[in-house]
């Protein structure tokens, strides 16, 4: 008798989470089908990698001419530019600047003070899905990784994440 007994609690014990697992499994099956792509988008065409280009250097080249138009139009207005720079104790500090404050340095000088024969603007794709890409752009002492997004029909630069050339010795 008690040896039924134990069995019969057991599964009474156990029901509670057996319904929580199956609740679980049934809700990450359904995030997971609602994640994933029912299609996939068509691939890139010549445009849109002439677009993505074209906005990343609007951006380096509008920097070194001081042209706060030129830097403009490659911008998302949200866009947000990041650097992560570490002092000699070790320690991090997150500098940002936005839309505005890119355009508005453009247009006091920018990179224009950059000697000719230093500049660089070598633009490398290095992703197109749908209407977003990832892009480097080697400048004169620092790389730019960039997504771009397209929007209203257009590419356009919605995030920087910029790492300066360390210094010499």
């Amino acid at each position: 008798m008690a040896s039924l007994r134990s069995r019969r609690r057991v599964p009474r014990i156990l029901a509670p989470l057996t319904a929580g697992i199956a609740l679980s499994l049934a809700m990450a099956s359904t995030a997971s089908a609602q994640l994933a792509p029912t299609t996939t988008p068509p691939p890139a065409t010549a445009a849109d990698t002439a677009g993505i280009r074209s906005a990343a250097l609007d951006y380096i080249e509008g920097w070194y001419a001081a042209d706060g138009a030129r830097m403009e139009r490659a911008l998302h207005p949200e866009l947000a530019k990041r650097n992560v720079s570490t002092n000699a104790q070790g320690q991090s500090r997150l500098q940002q600047m936005s839309a505005m404050t890119l355009v508005q340095s453009t247009r006091k000088g920018g990179g224009s003070n950059i000697p000719v024969d230093r500049r660089k603007s070598d633009v490398r794709v290095l992703d197109i899905y749908g209407g977003a890409a990832s892009v480097r752009v080697t400048a004169a002492t620092w790389i730019d990784y960039m997504h771009l997004v397209k929007f209203n029909g257009r590419w356009v630069i919605l995030n920087v994440a910029w790492e300066n050339d360390p210094p010499a010795p």
